[in-house]
């Protein structure tokens, strides 16, 4: 493939001219014209001198002419040491960091810049400092650092926007969106690019507008809107041509021509980046032409033309190893493992598309942020498939090799990683031992985002414009951007967390000691573009099977869903009957002889993440059919995001003492101003009038009791894609909970007291079971805006929040055997790529819940009620664990001639020991 293009980072650098961060004062023309004589007795003249003259051969912008201002600026450097002239020494160090970073030297780069910061820092040089941290940054992106990269960036465009250097802040902004589009995140890289262009135009800075330009394009072309990425490189070429440019306009060329290649035009491809490849060379950018290297192997490839496609690799290959770009180098090496498969030659493929894996998992481990890693992986998750296809290859030709076991432990290494990592580091205390001024700053904006939450639903409760919705939702998202960004600096400076080892994916062997039993049978699958796989690992045995590609699986589980799901459909058993045996023939049809009534520990992958298994079919193995049968009249089901997970959870919570007390219960709060219950409340409230008491009406109370905002708050839920009208079977579902333990054993709050108070106290961590019946909501979005709904208003008719969102919810400590989620949508969230759902569920076992039981679609409230109900029998009465136990109610459900629509939407994931 064509390796990505983030020029971004690389030409905002470039585009910072050394004259813009201070020496511009040594292009005085009484200095040029005199600098020979003044040389004579003044070094500092002199050395301003050789500044000047290594200034004009950079902008002469050949690789040749660079190595000459080099030499011209080590002379400089040593004379501003003589003369102790500090100022002078730290934008010099700044320059010639500069000028290495271009010629691909990033370590030479690097240590000129660390030399460079702290002196800019001593003599109070803001510019010159902001400008060190941004090519700081530029250097660890480039050499796949990126959480190093983001923290320099963070700390450069702060500074740039207080000294009011417009075009510095320009160029870090570039350099931001260049980080967030090589992580994958465009939405993010598209809002940098956007605050940076006009900038741009503003300073009339004609190159970075060109380069703002192209980076535009490049992200428009990974969404796939190939014209629109065009028209930016068009308008973008003639303007560096303009400029001079020659570096930037051969990546340009290099852009138009990845666009042609994905058009099917790749002899036109070829033609762009032949243009591209002799500017890349002229200019010196060894990385660059790396990078084009690869491009044009990538085109001869395609074109069939292997040789001379493998002949371009080898070239980009030591090059890109030369300059330190690991990420392109572990591109280069994917690409040379494909073209080797493709000639037959699978296992010399192996060995290279391990090598690159090798390096993936090396740059991912540098990214401290949860958000960048998974962010990160996604865009490499294509690697894995391709290495657990050629596994599978490999296990056809040789099915006594275990390459079989090999292509699961390769599946289990591209899944929930950061999961795993995540959990890992719920073992320990991260903010033990980090500087106060952190830990403040992270309380402070807790608070923020608690207070913007209820100014957004104020808003949103009146009158308001879409301009001023759009702004307070902007604050907002940029407040968790920021909360995102100081966990990650928490995490950083934790000495805690520094000492944490990274968890490491259980090898096939592992899963078989340290997950399954006798009775458990994993099943674990992964989607491709041209084939998916399933594995069926017992304690002792493994077995695997290819299934069909991924669209055409996906196609029978969406027609399943809407059956189970869609009003019209969703009680008719025979279409459901049809939809979830096309479902099973893909699924189960080819391990049905593998079952034996097992509890099954199912290992999803994308969208089936999604399907409820349970109410799939019994697979039909003798032809003859009986009816639907769904899956739980045989087995118990458990779900995973990997295999991995569950010995994690077991190793963090082995030691762990039960909590003392039995149930939590948080229900029925109170969502609207119109709920029977506030204006009960207030109906209670007498006015004493002539020594009479009377009641006033109910009108009176409501209009005295609820501003304007309040009495619009349904149109606020309505807005945020949710009406929050009042469940009232939540509150039977919560006593018939509650009579099934001791007063003394449980805690309960309905109506006003079920709040967001009530839901973050230490108090719930005292309970072995925590159940929340309530609304939920997944954002797929953005997950960390996903909740559960506690009671928005308190009895006084006051506006309060109550909402607990993902954040919240990794910030409670809740170390619970059991977290009920009896709301609707609350086993799903965000599906990125490699990591699975992100939403409510790992956030309570981030915070210490064993397992989870939550739903997969909108659920109804009765129903869900009769279930819970059934649920908490089966645990508390018979003794059954919580699996076990869910099973239990939803069997009965079905056994009355109930829909899997009103049972199948509850799923349990965790522990089931």
């Amino acid at each position: 493939m064509v390796s990505p293009i983030r020029w971004l980072s690389i030409l905002s650098v470039n585009s910072l001219m050394l004259f813009n961060v201070g020496f511009s004062v040594l292009m005085l023309p009484s200095i040029l014209n005199n600098g020979e004589v003044i040389a004579q007795t003044d070094p500092n003249a002199e050395a301003e001198r050789l500044l000047n003259q290594g200034y004009e051969l950079f902008k002469q912008g050949t690789g040749e002419s660079r190595r000459q201002a080099i030499a011209k600026w080590e002379e400089a450097l040593l004379l501003f040491r003589k003369t102790g002239n500090l100022g002078e020494e730290g934008l010099t160090l700044l320059g010639l960091g500069r000028v290495y970073s271009d010629l691909g030297k990033k370590q030479k780069a690097l240590n000129y810049y660390q030399q460079a910061l702290p002196i800019l820092q001593q003599v109070g040089n803001k510019d010159g400092e902001a400008a060190t941290l941004n090519n700081l940054g530029f250097v660890y992106d480039s050499l796949g650092e990126k959480q190093k990269a983001l923290n320099y960036y963070n700390q450069a465009l702060p500074l740039r926007r207080q000294v009011g250097d417009k075009g510095g802040e320009a160029r870090t902004l570039n350099n931001l969106g260049g980080l967030y589009h090589s992580l994958g995140e465009k939405q993010k890289a598209l809002n940098y690019y956007n605050q940076a262009l006009p900038l741009r135009r503003q300073v009339g800075d004609k190159g970075g507008e060109a380069r703002t330009l192209n980076n535009l394009g490049a992200v428009y072309d990974n969404l796939g809107e190939k014209q629109k990425a065009l028209n930016y490189y068009q308008q973008a070429l003639p303007i560096l041509q303009q400029v001079g440019d020659k570096g930037t306009e051969a990546t340009t060329l290099s852009n138009i021509s990845a666009v042609y290649d994905n058009l099917g035009e790749k002899q036109k491809a070829l033609n762009y980046l032949q243009q591209a490849l002799p500017l890349k060379r002229q200019v010196g950018d060894k990385g660059g032409e790396a990078r084009t290297l690869n491009n044009i192997g990538r085109v001869y490839d395609s074109l069939g033309e292997k040789q001379k496609a493998l002949n371009y690799y080898q070239q980009a290959l030591p090059i890109l190893q030369q300059v330190g770009d690991k990420g392109t180098e572990a591109t280069t090496l994917n690409n040379i493992a494909r073209l080797k498969a493709s000639q037959g030659k699978l296992t010399e493929s192996l060995t290279i598309i391990e090598k690159s894996l090798k390096i993936i998992e090396d740059l991912r481990t540098k990214v401290a942020s949860p958000e960048i890693r998974a962010s990160y992986f996604a865009t490499v998750q294509n690697r894995y498939q391709f290495y657990i296809n050629l596994l599978m290859q490999l296990h056809q030709q040789n099915p006594n090799k275990g390459y079989d076991s090999k292509a699961f432990h390769a599946s289990e290494r591209s899944r929930a990683r950061t999961l795993i990592e995540l959990l890992n580091e719920a073992s320990v205390d991260i903010r033990q031992g980090i500087d106060p001024q952190l830990a403040s700053a992270e309380r402070k904006l807790q608070q923020q985002l608690n207070t913007i939450e209820t100014q957004r639903i104020k808003l949103l409760s009146g009158e308001y414009t879409p301009k001023q919705k759009a702004n307070i939702e902007q604050t907002r998202d940029q407040l968790i951007d920021e909360y995102d960004k100081l966990r990650a600096k928490i995490r950083i400076a934790s000495p805690n967390y520094a000492a944490l080892t990274q968890p490491q994916p259980l090898t096939f062997k592992e899963v078989q000691q340290q997950v399954l039993d006798k009775d458990t049978l994993l099943l674990q699958y992964s989607l491709g573009k041209e084939s998916s796989y399933l594995w069926a690992v017992t304690k002792d045995s493994i077995n695997s099977y290819q299934l069909p590609p991924q669209a055409e699986i996906k196609n029978a589980a969406i027609e399943l869903m809407v059956r189970i799901t869609s009003p019209q459909e969703r009680n008719d058993i025979t279409k459901i009957d049809s939809a979830a045996d096309a479902l099973t023939e893909i699924l189960l049809k080819p391990v049905a002889d593998k079952l034996n009534k097992k509890r099954l520990l199912i290992v999803a992958d994308r969208f089936l993440q999604e399907i409820p298994f349970s109410a799939l079919s019994i697979p039909n193995t003798d032809g003859e059919s009986d009816g639907y049968q769904p899956l739980i009249v045989n087995h118990e089901i458990v779900h995973l995001p990997s295999a991995t997970t569950i010995a994690n959870i077991r190793n963090g919570t082995k030691s762990r003492k039960l909590a003392p007390k039995k149930v939590a219960i948080i229900a029925d709060p109170v969502f609207s101003p119109e709920d029977s219950r506030l204006i009960s409340v207030n109906s209670d409230q007498l006015s004493v009038i002539s020594g009479k008491t009377t009641t006033a009406s109910t009108s009176e109370n409501r209009s005295r009791a609820f501003p304007l905002e309040a009495q619009q708050l349904d149109r606020a839920a309505r807005d945020v894609g949710i009406r929050w009208d009042r469940l009232p079977a939540t509150r039977t579902e919560a006593k018939a909970i509650m009579a099934l333990i001791p007063e003394s054993e449980r805690t309960q709050a309905f109506d006003f007291q079920a709040n967001r108070e009530k839901a973050t106290s230490q108090e719930l961590g005292k309970y072995q079971i925590v159940h929340f019946a309530t609304h939920g909501f997944a954002n797929g979005r953005q997950p960390e805006l996903s909740g559960v709904i506690m009671s928005l208003v308190d009895k006084n008719g006051n506006w309060q929040n109550g909402f607990l969102r993902l954040n919240d919810i990794f910030n409670l400590n809740l170390p619970a055997e059991l977290v009920v989620l009896s709301a609707c949508q609350t086993a799903k969230g965000k599906d990125i790529k490699g990591e699975g759902l992100v939403g409510l569920t790992r956030g309570f076992m981030y915070a210490g819940a064993k397992r989870v039981v939550g739903s997969l679609w909108v659920v109804d409230d009765v129903a869900t009620a009769d279930l819970m109900s059934q649920f908490y029998q089966g645990m508390l009465e018979q003794g059954l664990s919580p699996v076990e136990a869910l099973r239990a109610a939803q069997l009965q459900m079905w056994e009355g001639g109930i829909s899997p629509y009103y049972w199948g939407a509850f799923i349990l994931q965790g522990e089931w020991e």
